[in-house]
């Protein structure tokens, strides 16, 4: 008998049309043999929409905003589509950044009592926050890359030039903007010079209430796939090699030839044995379940190994790094998903044997 498996795809977020790349692409990656599939759209106002599944091969999934296939969930029942109930095995959602990889998502399928593939709610949420991801793993022992986190309600006023100066004062130029809680680079600016510094940083916040201002770290970015539930399994590291002055998002996503991708990376044995060994540690330090693609840099002085990221739903379009580094380490695409599932499953058998009720 085959599962039932919903593919959610689309969203909210500035990473919308990465969700329907990354989407297409394990669409036409399952096996047919074992899966019935059915596809949910996010459009990017948030409603919800059943999708018809089109033909194997396509690069880039659309959305049908057609009112008459608005989805709506029946918790402990199904997702529902007019009067026709959806029921599924197993949820996949390959939704990027806010509301699909914050927790958000991962929340609400908990509450519909829906099997879902990855890091659960609360290791999706620390996933995602990079301040509160790094305040952890430093917790543990992790080497970090240095952060100062720069809350939206007191960049104000008197407060900007006082909080810019403590930034310089502490990492001197160049450094990096981010969003605290955003992927795929959106929002990402490099500064120069005192005077892009607010508005980078004011950039940031359009994304998120939150910005991380770290110091330009010159090294080698690699990054690593892990694998599993309480049983974790990393592969061999790929490097990112940036044509563009850093990997931002039109290198990531729109540029074919934005990044040289280098799969193993060309690191020595032990760095690779090392390096798998804290992408695992950082893994399991934020309760991650499922999987994830951790990111370092390897700095080009000292040799250190310092984390920088992680994304719980890392992209799966045809140039992403997830799914190539799981191939090289000897697992093949179709036979990755069906592993992912399965740690679903797994997952969600452990959480359904809770008791949720005293007696």
């Amino acid at each position: 008998m085959k599962k039932e498996l919903i593919l959610l795809f689309g969203g909210r977020s500035g990473e919308h049309l990465v969700s329907l790349r990354s989407a297409a692409s394990v669409y036409n990656h399952l096996d047919r043999e074992i899966y019935n599939i059915t596809l949910i759209g996010i459009a990017q106002s948030g409603i919800w929409y059943l999708q018809d599944n089109p033909e194997k091969g396509i690069d880039l999934l659309s959305i049908d905003s057609n009112e008459d296939r608005l989805i709506a969930i029946l918790p402990m029942v199904g997702f529902t589509c007019g009067d026709r109930v959806i029921k599924a095995h197993v949820v996949f959602p390959l939704i990027h950044g806010t509301f699909g990889e914050d927790g958000t998502l991962q929340g609400l399928l908990e509450m519909g009592g829906f099997p879902y593939v990855g890091a659960t709610v609360g290791g999706s949420y620390l996933g995602m926050d990079k301040d509160m991801s790094k305040t952890i793993w430093e917790k543990n022992n992790i080497d970090v890359i240095p952060w100062i986190a720069v809350d939206k309600n007191q960049y104000k006023g008197e407060e900007i030039l006082k909080i810019n100066q403590e930034l310089i004062e502490s990492f001197g130029f160049p450094l990096f903007v981010k969003p605290s809680m955003a992927g795929s680079s959106v929002g990402v600016s490099k500064v120069e010079r005192e005077d892009q510094l607010t508005q980078a940083i004011n950039m940031a916040m359009l994304y998120d209430t939150k910005a991380l201002v770290e110091p330009a770290i010159k090294g080698r970015e690699i990054e690593c796939s892990v694998i599993g539930n309480f049983k974790t399994e990393s592969f061999p590291p790929g490097e990112v090699a940036p044509t563009h002055e850093f990997y931002n998002y039109e290198a990531k996503y729109k540029d074919p030839d934005g990044a040289g991708l280098i799969i193993p990376a060309k690191i020595e044995k032990e760095q690779s044995v090392r390096l798998r060994s804290v992408a695992e540690k950082a893994y399991r330090a934020l309760g991650l379940t499922g999987f994830a693609r951790v990111d370092f840099f390897l700095e080009d002085n000292s040799g250190s190994i310092l984390i920088n990221e992680v994304n719980t739903i890392p992209g799966f379009t045809n140039i992403s790094m997830f799914s190539m580094m799981c191939e090289v380490g000897g697992l093949p695409y179709s036979r990755m998903l069906d592993k992912l599932i399965k740690l679903a499953e797994e997952q969600y058998a452990d959480r359904n044997n809770l008791k949720f009720s005293y007696e």
